[in-house]
């Protein structure tokens, strides 16, 4: 299921004498090196290969004629067959994405013709037609909070961007509800950290598709998946449906106003924590009202048809095989963006390579180092520094910091040798770019805030002091379901703290909040992100017997009861 892709680099002559002088005199201190090469060999760190999922449309619905269309009712927002039916589009893990169309049996391969094919986008909108020439559009985000129009050119490729706009990293949610200010054109909801929630009304065009934000509500935060449906009812207003974190399922209904768009909200029920995403199917069936998709952490994907009141019929099964979607276009989950993969060192220093499953399990190991090849190196595996959205490798090696997925070969970073402790949990500051943290040897914490290229770093900034009190820092994106970056930290008599991101670069963390204790009875933990692909970062323990659990987060940062996983882990020295 999983493939190697090599991250090899050229080693450089090593000038201790030069790199010394230079740390000495405090000189270069987040500058790229060029003074000394990577002490260990070079290493495969390999990314995921995918295999296509099974959809099964041939619903009893779909087998006969479709029921009558509302008239008002638009068509439907990504049909690019041209066959009157939504048609689905994804992305897997191995960054491929690709379209189910009702025309055609299983998956075949879309591109979306980006500038910058090494960048990884963040999410993908279906939002529908917005310029009413009878073909739809859709919006990639970029992990750096830029927003790109593209047409669609059929069934297997879009145009290049017709539009681009910055600056929408303030979100942690941008989604396509369908027209709900009943003009005609189809609208985005956008969502800030805080939860208040803002209208981009459409204009008609592809070269200036949206007007200025109004806000339209406050409180939004209390949802963890936030899904623009389409019409749901038939009144040809677009509509919304929000799940908050522990399973309550709610419908708002599209007013047709610029300035109120949605009515009161209505609950449809509750248990829906069993799908780790929501996903709007659109008009699924052909009777233009807009459906809902539900995938379950074993990958099966169920098939919910509207009734045209505003909730739906009984569930269906709509396909299997669902594990390596990372994302649907019109999924309701946070973008999840970093990491999704674990490294552990045995005692002899040999590195092995582990992928999520997307269902609370990881993939078997793969080695990624010569047997003994790194033997008492210092390690982090860091949410991505770059474009690229995988999780990089660094060692730090005598205070100078390197970067193996580093697309050059000089250093990330040199002074490093008074810090004993670093990590990468993503991005603190809010710019889409992954961070770092340090400790030097007093306690005082750093963060270098990384540029996304991955191959240097901004100047530090000092966190506070007395982080000396803990013997683990561990992170790898949200574990609170705001979308923001947050840690985890251990004390040495067991007590687990959890820092709450704020996405303010000099105050990157709110107060510390218990957790509880017991935690020492592990002596190594990690977070390898999202491992049950709900877009909340997850976290592993092992104890001293070699016995692996998983806590999986699900709300304000908490964990439920821990699973055990696996034995037989106390083969290695450490987990990152």
């Amino acid at each position: 299921m999983f493939t190697s892709r090599a991250r090899l680099r050229t080693r450089r002559s090593r000038l201790l004498t030069c790199t010394a002088l230079a740390v000495a005199a405090g000189m270069l201190v987040t500058t790229p090196a060029v003074a000394a090469d990577k002490p260990s060999p070079g290493i495969e760190v390999p990314t995921p290969k995918s295999q296509l999922p099974k959809l099964d449309r041939a619903q009893p619905e779909r087998k006969q004629a479709p029921r009558m269309r509302a008239a008002a009712t638009p068509a439907p927002r990504f049909d690019v067959d041209g066959d009157g039916f939504s048609d689905m589009l994804l992305r897997l893990q191995d960054g491929s994405t690709q379209v189910g169309l009702t025309t055609a049996d299983g998956f075949t391969p879309y591109t979306i013709n980006v500038d910058d094919y090494e960048e990884r986008q963040k999410d993908v909108i279906t939002p529908g037609d917005l310029d009413g020439n009878g073909g739809p559009e859709i919006l990639t985000l970029s992990s750096t909070g830029t927003l790109s129009l593209f047409q669609s050119w059929g069934a297997d490729s879009t145009g290049y961007a017709t539009w681009s706009g910055t600056g929408w990293q303030i979100y942690n949610k941008v989604f396509a509800p369908g027209d709900v200010t009943g003009d005609g054109r189809p609208d985005l909801l956008a969502r800030t950290y805080g939860g208040d929630l803002y209208l981009y009304q459409g204009t008609g065009s592809v070269d200036s598709p949206f007007r200025g934000r109004v806000k339209v509500g406050g409180g939004w935060e209390m949802f963890d998946q936030l899904v623009g449906m389409g019409d749901m009812n038939g009144d040809g207003i677009g509509d919304v449906v929000a799940r908050t974190r522990l399973g309550y399922l709610y419908f708002y209904a599209g007013k047709g106003s610029a300035t109120a768009p949605l009515a009161t909200r209505d609950l449809l029920g509750e248990g829906w924590t069993g799908y780790n995403q929501i996903i709007a199917a659109d008009d699924w069936d052909g009777d233009g009202l807009g459906d809902l998709l539900g995938r379950t952490r074993s990958g099966d994907l169920y098939y919910y048809r509207a009734d045209g009141t505003g909730n739906f019929e009984a569930k269906q099964q709509a396909g299997t095989g669902f594990q390596p979607v990372e994302f649907f276009a019109g999924s309701g989950v946070y973008p999840h963006f970093g990491k999704a993969s674990l490294v552990g060192m045995d005692t002899r220093g040999t590195l092995y390579w582990y992928g999520v499953k997307n269902d609370g399990q990881l993939t078997g190991r793969e080695q990624i180092s010569d047997t003994g090849g790194w033997s008492g190196a210092r390690v982090a595996y860091a949410s991505s520094l770059d474009k690229d959205g995988y999780a990089d490798l660094l060692e730090l090696y005598d205070g100078v910091l390197y970067n193996y997925a580093a697309t050059a070969d000089e250093s990330l970073a040199t002074g490093w040798g008074k810090y004993n402790l670093f990590l990468g949990p993503g991005d603190l500051n809010d710019d889409g770019k992954g961070d770092l943290l340090a400790r030097d040897t007093s306690g005082t914490l750093y963060l270098f805030r990384g540029k996304g290229h991955g191959a240097s770093l901004s100047s530090p900034l000092k966190v506070g002091g007395g982080w000396n009190a803990y013997d683990k820092l561990v992170g790898a994106g949200d574990f609170t379901g705001d979308g923001r970056t947050d840690i985890v930290a251990r004390t040495p008599a067991g007590k687990l703290y959890l820092y709450r991101g704020t996405g303010v670069s000099t105050s990157p963390f709110a107060g510390k909040v218990d957790l509880g204790s017991g935690w020492q009875q592990y002596n190594k933990l990690a977070s390898p992100g999202d491992i049950d692909g709900d877009g909340r970062a997850d976290l592993l323990a092992v104890n001293s017997g070699g016995d692996l659990y998983r806590y999986t987060s699900y709300t304000d940062g908490r964990f439920k009861a821990r699973v055990k996983l696996g034995t037989g882990w106390n083969t290695y020295r450490n987990l990152y």
